[in-house]
């Protein structure tokens, strides 16, 4: 049966009536079979096949012998992702890399390489094979597969954290260009980023706002690699480096408490406890502004429907909102939600002021 009937690869000559008439069956089919085409990603992803393509085409037999596979194994793999347009076959048996393609490179900005890896390694995949527990239970299918939440797993197993983190510095990189691009920072003296990491977001966010003055907040551990990371990063001079617990207490006296990919992770009770934190912790007229994708109603299609799945299959309470649902826990924690501000990418970000 061939499911690639809405090929990426569709030239502009198609009309749109022929696109229309896919019978509904072949559409759902290509839906019920997508995880071959993302495990097919994945498997080019951890192969490196597009860092072995980045300098032009090579023949399957080559990049068989370099990544040590069969090379008719290998082949199949590659025709089946220049059917969907990651990679292209330019003649028989050479395959180059397609703008789509470029973006499996390590060396890419804005790379999904070790995204795809981390969807596809066995922590997400079986996680999501036990989706039915989560559906039903309203329970974590990977703690109940695992034994323990995924934070506690990536304590212990570093290798699949190391991914994860790789991963989630990647994608958010476009997310940070994004929300620097459109939230108007100029009111803000002091800001504190709750969970921050490394300290890339909020050096972005001090780098383009030079009257700012900043404060990295994460646990302890994390903040000593920080250390290590930015060391002589100049902008040092303009922000503290503080350890914690975001649930016992935040840095106090700033004036903005920023949280990216935080409150998505928890429930609203404890999310609503992490805010109070901020609130607590902030000057009379501070805010807080949370970095998050809001789900829109109605039936549009939208990362962050999907994404609030997965938030179900591996977090313990972890969830995506609604506009409504920021405001129910924003007031619950003593915030009003004065503005929704969108972003070029799937993030918005959602301000909040001290009631």
């Amino acid at each position: 049966m061939q499911t690639n009937t809405l090929s990426p690869n569709a030239t502009s000559s198609e009309s749109p009536q022929a696109v229309n008439t896919v019978p509904p069956q072949m559409v759902l089919m290509q839906m019920v079979t997508a995880y071959w085409v993302s495990q097919s990603i994945y498997a080019a992803a951890k192969l490196g096949i597009a860092d072995q393509l980045k300098l032009g085409p090579q023949h399957c037999d080559q990049l068989a012998v370099t990544t040590g596979c069969d090379r008719t194994a290998l082949y199949r793999l590659l025709r089946a992702l220049a059917s969907v347009g990651i990679f292209a076959e330019t003649e028989p048996g050479y395959f180059c890399l397609t703008p789509l393609g470029d973006y499996l490179r390590s060396d890419m900005p804005g790379s999904v390489r070790d995204a795809s890896i981390m969807v596809g390694d066995p922590e997400h995949y079986n996680a999501w094979g036990n989706i039915l527990h989560s559906v039903k239970t309203g329970e974590s299918a990977f703690e109940n597969l695992f034994g323990m939440n995924i934070f506690q797993y990536y304590a212990q197993n570093p290798e699949p954290a190391a991914v994860f983190d790789r991963a989630m510095t990647s994608f958010s990189s476009t997310e940070i260009a994004g929300v620097v691009a459109a939230y108007d920072f100029s009111p803000i003296r002091k800001l504190v980023d709750v969970a921050g990491g490394h300290g890339s977001f909020l050096f972005s966010i001090l780098k383009a706002n030079p009257h700012l003055e900043g404060i990295l907040f994460d646990q302890a551990e994390v903040i000593d690699r920080a250390q290590s990371l930015i060391g002589s990063e100049p902008l040092l001079n303009r922000c503290q480096l503080a350890a914690g617990d975001f649930f016992e207490a935040v840095p106090a006296g700033a004036d903005a408490y920023i949280l990216k990919h935080i409150i998505h992770d928890w429930d609203d009770e404890r999310a609503i406890a992490i805010l109070k934190q901020c609130h607590r912790a902030m000057t009379a007229d501070g805010r807080v502004l949370v970095v998050e994708q809001v789900i829109p109603p109605g039936n549009e299609p939208f990362l962050g429907k999907l994404l609030d799945v997965n938030m179900l299959v591996m977090c313990p309470g972890g969830k995506e909102r609604t506009a409504a649902e920021y405001q129910q826990i924003f007031a619950a924690a003593g915030f009003k939600l004065t503005r929704i501000v969108p972003t070029e990418t799937f993030v918005s970000v959602v301000e909040g002021v001290r009631l």
